[in-house]
């Protein structure tokens, strides 16, 4: 069975990393694009060897090819097409946010859960073997009792104290209406938390947060710093950024009988680096050839699996809601200079 996508949305990131990873996909095809500017969709999907361009989603739903779409598009507009695709039979693939606030992300697992049909969402560390590796020595105890996890992911230009702002077709990322109120953490702290979450196996129940906005004059901010408690007794901590040029970015996890550490660990989508593990059981270093794509394509092909045979996506609707909560509390946190707890998803 050949599974059809649709891409919802032609920005970079579908440009750069959606449309040709599906295209190395075995078992996939691009079936239809979308885009509110027919002419940018259909030179889009000319570009990446689509069927068609459509400027609607009810075009895109209508299209009886389609199976599945990959939702790449503004992230307000994430949870209102994942609830329409999802009543129209298609399968839903998401990138992060799948709501701008959690009462939205609830109506959106709500859809995913009483439907026929998956949803999966963007996390594609999950997806990397060395994080594989690392939660199932986690689990099996090669680390004793994980004390401290660590992530920092940023990045910056020498000379500039504060990025310069999105423009053009990404102007939207310097809305807090369009983004759901967070940038930094939006765009790269949340991959920190979620692969944390990932390989320890436990949820994030507490976050204290200072970051340099949040504030009247403000609202968005470009450095966040984020401690964490997690609900196996683990403290976390997550750096992210676009003021820090030349930055280490690094996941570091250390137990009472050994420590992973994986260097050169962002960006999320591209496998590089290498992963560091000394216990005493296990002591060896692996390192990975850069590839931009493997990561995206290994994402789909598991996607299509899910849809193929009926089992969980890596990353489900709830690990989107949970990392729709995490960003709520960070905003909460830093704004009020407050801890801030997190409920269960209990429902």
């Amino acid at each position: 069975m050949s599974v059809g996508w649709a891409i919802l949305g032609t920005g970079g990131f579908p440009d750069e990393k959606v449309a040709p990873a599906l295209n190395l996909v075995d078992g996939g095809e691009l079936i239809a694009v979308m885009s509110r500017d027919a002419a940018r969709a259909a030179e889009f999907g000319a570009k990446h060897g689509a069927q068609v361009g459509y400027d609607s989603i009810e075009a895109v739903l209508a299209d009886t090819r389609v199976d599945a779409v990959y939702i790449a598009n503004r992230n307000h507009l994430h949870a209102p097409h994942a609830i329409l695709a999802l009543k129209a039979g298609k399968h839903v693939f998401m990138e992060k946010p799948i709501a701008l606030n959690f009462a939205d992300g609830v109506e959106v697992v709500k859809a995913s859960e009483s439907s026929a049909c998956k949803l999966g969402v963007g996390f594609e560390l999950r997806q990397h073997p060395g994080r594989i590796e690392s939660k199932e020595l986690i689990s099996a105890g090669a680390l004793g009792t994980v004390a401290l996890a660590q992530a920092q992911f940023g990045s910056g230009v020498r000379g500039n104290i504060n990025p310069k702002p999105r423009s053009g077709h990404s102007d939207w990322w310097v809305d807090p209406d369009s983004t759901g109120g967070a940038f930094a953490m939006m765009a790269l702290g949340i991959h920190c938390v979620d692969e944390l979450r990932f390989m320890l196996g436990q949820e994030v129940t507490e976050i204290a947060a200072i970051t340099d906005g949040q504030t009247s004059s403000q609202s968005l901010k470009n450095l966040a710093t984020l401690s964490l408690r997690f609900s196996g007794g683990t403290i976390g901590t997550v750096n992210c950024g676009f003021r820090m040029p030349g930055f280490e970015n690094s996941v570091s996890i250390y137990g009472s009988d050994g420590k992973i550490i994986f260097n050169e660990a962002y960006p999320p989508h591209t496998l590089q680096g290498s992963m560091e593990i000394s216990s005493q059981t296990v002591n060896n270093t692996t390192s990975y050839e850069r590839d931009g794509l493997i990561l995206m394509q290994r994402q789909i092909e598991g996607f299509n699996q899910v849809i193929q045979h009926g089992h969980q996506p890596a990353a489900t609707a709830r690990d989107g809601l949970k990392a729709v909560q995490v960003i709520e509390a960070m905003i909460k946190s830093a704004a009020t200079g407050t801890t801030v707890k997190l409920e269960p998803l209990n429902f």
